[in-house]
């Protein structure tokens, strides 16, 4: 079973929303300028960026888009490629390429059956 492991909250002003959430639940926030990108930490990380407690997850905050107005869900599978035919073939399109995250993952979006925009995440292999 693919399960969640990141989210994307869309901002239009990023240090509105980066107070509004650090102040409401106490997330700490690691913006990253170059990408227009704020890691947020939801719980407590390892050393390799990883949740120490077993279900939680992280996410970030992005510019908001015309594609992403809404939250995003990220979900893990084994190859971004395979599941971009699984996506298409049950009626799905995708709306954000396949592309690289530094040296950690990859990365696409895709529209459901129902319009919702969600991502999905493929872990490079070390």
């Amino acid at each position: 079973m693919d399960k969640v492991v990141h989210f994307e909250i869309p901002f239009k002003k990023h240090d509105r929303a980066s107070k509004f959430y650090s102040g409401l639940f106490g997330w700490k926030m690691n913006p990253v300028p170059e990408m227009d990108y704020t890691i947020v930490h939801t719980v407590e990380v390892d050393s390799n960026n990883m949740p120490k407690e077993s279900g939680a997850i992280n996410g970030g905050l992005t510019k908001s888009d015309k594609k992403t107005k809404s939250p995003v869900l990220v979900i893990d599978v084994p190859s971004i490629d395979a599941y971009v035919e699984k996506i298409k073939k049950a009626g799905g399109k995708i709306v954000q390429k396949k592309m690289a995250v530094g040296d950690m993952g990859y990365y696409a979006k895709f529209k459901d059956s129902e319009g919702n925009i969600l991502g999905i995440w493929e872990n490079i292999k070390k």
